[in-house]
């Protein structure tokens, strides 16, 4: 039976009120409407890249208070068993800027190559005697196989390729370890550093230098495969350390050839950095054409282009050794 007054034609009307969620209660994912095909978008998005290595930021250095006395020397050996690294190059600009800031500096030309002769202008295949009549003849004495260099307060124990024969000359020498530090204890109190450019090996001259040095500097260039060998370098020095040399310890690892325009260079950087911490310095090498210009000139980069970037790391190289 129909109720009078209610029109039979309206719909009726669901007045019961609606459940409205406490306003404490969060709302599920579920419960968030979203767009067709907005959701299966987001999944399939690729995720955020990671930020690129910056660039690194030459520090400010303050520049070593001056001399009043020389000597006895500190000695270093700049270490690397892969070639190409910038050993030669780092062992002649970083001498050069010593020398710039008062340092009595000596060049130990400790490879067969003779580079480092080369790169200060002297033609290593015309000396009548180098280091290795310094090792292998008892009447040599070092005073006479030192170089003076066209840089002041800089000098240089010259080698060639007569250096090659010591290695096998010196097996059977008794100490055979120690024999570049007897050679180097009479001009020790003569100068302030002594820089020993070893061989691109790990062999008994390089060995030689690891005993003779209180410190070890590892140039290594920015790029993947000269991550490979630090660690059987390490290792090295490390030995040397424990059974030959108790004073040696790395001063610091030097990032050479870096070029700030490519991300693989960034990359090793950050790399090196993560992994040595405070031993890399805080100068980086960047790669110029200045250098080899600079050794075809027989000249120290602060010498040949004295006002370049180049010039200029070397310096702040020096600083930063000094202050170590």
């Amino acid at each position: 039976m129909e109720s009078e007054g209610i029109d039979p034609g309206l719909p009726s009307l669901d007045v019961t009120p609606p459940v409205v969620a406490a306003p404490w209660e969060p709302l599920a994912d579920a419960d968030i409407p979203a767009e067709d095909g907005f959701a299966d978008e987001l999944a399939g998005a690729p995720a955020a890249p990671e930020p690129e290595p910056a660039i690194p930021v030459q520090p400010s250095i303050p520049e070593p208070a001056p001399l009043t006395s020389h000597g006895p020397a500190r000695v270093i050996a700049m270490v690397n068993q892969k070639g190409g690294v910038g050993k030669t190059t780092s062992t002649v600009s970083l001498g050069a800027a010593l020398a710039g800031y008062g340092r009595r500096v000596l060049l130990v030309d400790f490879d067969p190559q003779g580079a480092v002769a080369v790169s200060l202008g002297i033609n290593p295949n015309e000396l009548d005697l180098t280091i290795y009549n310094l090792l292998t003849e008892s009447d040599c004495h070092i005073g006479d196989v030192i170089l003076s260099t066209d840089v002041e307060d800089l000098d240089l124990l010259p080698s060639n390729i007569d250096l090659s024969a010591a290695e096998v000359q010196l097996v059977s020498e008794v100490g055979r370890e120690h024999s570049l530090a007897r050679a180097l204890a009479p001009i020790m109190p003569e100068y302030d550093v002594i820089l020993i450019d070893c061989q691109p090996s790990l062999g008994l001259l390089t060995v030689n230098a690891l005993t003779a040095s209180q410190g070890v500097i590892i140039p290594m260039e920015t790029e993947y495969f000269a991550l490979r060998g630090v660690a059987l370098l390490k290792d090295t020095i490390d030995k040397v350390a424990s059974r030959l040399n108790p004073d040696l310890q790395i001063i610091g690892v030097l990032p050479t050839m870096f070029d700030p325009r490519t991300l693989h260079s960034r990359e090793v950087l950050s790399t090196v950095q993560q992994a040595f911490g405070d031993t890399v310095f805080q100068t980086v090498i960047n790669r110029t054409v200045k250098f080899p210009d600079a050794a075809v000139a027989g000249e120290p980069i602060t010498a040949f282009a004295p006002v370049s970037g180049g010039a200029g790391a070397y310096r702040q190289l020096a600083r930063e050794v000094l202050s170590r």
